[in-house]
């Protein structure tokens, strides 16, 4: 699922790391600060959905009460299910599951959620919505054009740390970073994912 574009499947948890978001003159979502959401856009764009990223530590354990049930949703590779949770508000848990089997764990808390499945990209939302798609990843470094117009610019910080500046009309207007840890964010209805390995994909 947290990289090449051929790869064996995990089968270990994968930790997603977390995102924040300033409001400036354009917006800097920075993964692992933790910030609340805003809206990021490049001029031409017509959507307002919210922009951030998100961060789980797999060790987090939350009481049965207070989680719901949400709904079992197929993912893009037809063999993977999200079994989603809402565990609060803005608060969603997803279990990527295939053959029985828990490979990845995403949640929310405050922060969109994101990772690499072995060429499957998958997002988590605020509002407890999963988004997946196959394929479509660049490899940074390099600069590489996204779906919705947006431009992403991907520099390697050290192992398994890389840098994606979101660049739309305006210039840049969101920065995402990754710290050993996939992340992902909700850029106004474009889904973006960064991994670990330096592997950017997006998807509308």
């Amino acid at each position: 699922m947290n990289s090449t574009t051929a790869r064996t499947t995990r089968r270990r948890s994968l930790y997603v790391a977390s995102a924040a978001l300033t409001a400036a003159a354009a917006l800097t979502l920075a993964v692992c600060s933790g910030a609340s959401a805003a809206e990021a856009k490049p001029a031409g764009h017509t959507k307002s959905n919210s922009v951030a990223a998100g961060g789980w530590s797999g060790l987090q354990l939350t009481s049965a009460k207070t989680a719901s049930p949400v709904r079992t949703q197929r993912l893009a590779d037809g063999v993977s299910t999200a079994e989603i949770t809402k565990l609060g508000e803005q608060h969603y848990r997803a279990k990527i599951v295939a053959r029985g089997e828990v490979l990845a764990t995403l949640e929310t808390n405050g922060h969109d959620d994101g990772l690499d499945a072995n060429d499957m990209f998958v997002t988590l939302t605020l509002d407890g919505q999963v988004h997946s798609w196959m394929g479509g990843g660049h490899q940074g470094p390099g600069t590489f054009t996204l779906a919705g117009g947006w431009q992403a610019k991907v520099t390697k910080l050290g192992e398994l740390r890389y840098r994606a500046q979101i660049i739309g009309h305006d210039g840049v207007a969101a920065t995402l970073e990754t710290n050993q840890h996939d992340v992902g964010l909700n850029a106004n209805g474009i889904y973006i994912v960064l991994s670990s390995g330096g592997i950017i994909s997006a998807h509308a």
